[in-house]
């Protein structure tokens, strides 16, 4: 079998009296799709955050590889193979579809300096190209991303997190705030991510039929801590997450 790509032991997060993540442990497989579900407050967001050196874990030891990257700086982990998308956009509206993947993959190996005044291409135009067409964006490549829709934003947002190549992308409700008619198609998109680039995805979803149908495993966490770590039908029959999170 082989070994974990991403292994999480035992994070903890407090605020003050707080205990926002309270010894979280788990592991994503290669080639895995692993999805975090858990009521608002549940810690999901914090836990991927600390994972990710957006904050300081308190306690707790995050490897990828096999290598401690326990709060390594989020540029030092997109230099790693780690990439991620936020609930929120952080895409650059006034510069086109095309020229916002290429400064994600100038992110990836110089500084915030070398996204905003390296060269348009940097040789990257390919890579870019490559994408926009597996993201079915070629219509609106040379348009400024604030002039799309929030969904074909969102669809930017993601391909900028593969720009790097990464082994592990953290994905942080791709689905927020998107047109439901999108959604199967942000869920179609994803699985084939996964199948011609054989990476390991991480993704925090409301959406539960989303999730039910994207995910390989999933983890329930609930006030900090988790409940329960499985397959889709065993999250589904498990009485447990029904009666404090699904409703039975």
């Amino acid at each position: 079998m082989s070994a974990a790509l991403l292994k999480v032991s035992g994070l903890k997060k407090a605020y003050g009296a707080i205990q926002a993540v309270d010894g979280v442990s788990f592991e994503v497989m290669p080639g895995e799709i692993f999805g975090v579900i858990g009521p608002n407050g549940s810690g999901k967001t914090t836990m991927f955050n600390s994972v990710l050196g957006q904050i300081k874990s308190d306690a707790g030891k995050v490897e990828l590889d096999g290598r401690d990257i326990t709060n390594l700086s989020p540029l030092a982990l997109n230099r790693r193979g780690v990439g991620r998308t936020f609930q929120t956009l952080q895409v650059f509206g006034k510069m086109s579809v095309r020229d916002n993947l290429i400064v994600a993959a100038q992110e990836h190996g110089g500084s915030m300096g070398s996204r905003m005044f390296a060269p348009a291409d940097s040789g990257l135009g390919p890579k870019a190209d490559a994408l926009i067409d597996q993201f079915r964006i070629r219509h609106v490549a040379h348009k400024k991303a604030g002039e799309l829709s929030y969904g074909q934003q969102k669809l930017v947002d993601i391909a900028m997190a593969f720009m790097s190549d990464p082994k592990l992308v953290l994905l942080d409700e791709p689905c927020a705030g998107v047109n439901p008619s999108l959604v199967g198609g942000i869920s179609t998109l994803l699985k084939e991510l996964n199948r011609s680039r054989k990476g390991s995805f991480v993704v925090i979803e409301h959406n539960m039929d989303f999730v039910m149908d994207l995910c390989h495993r999933i983890m329930v966490m609930v006030e900090g801590r988790v409940m329960a770590i499985g397959t889709p039908a065993e999250i589904r029959a498990n009485k447990q997450v029904l009666d404090a999170y699904l409703g039975n």
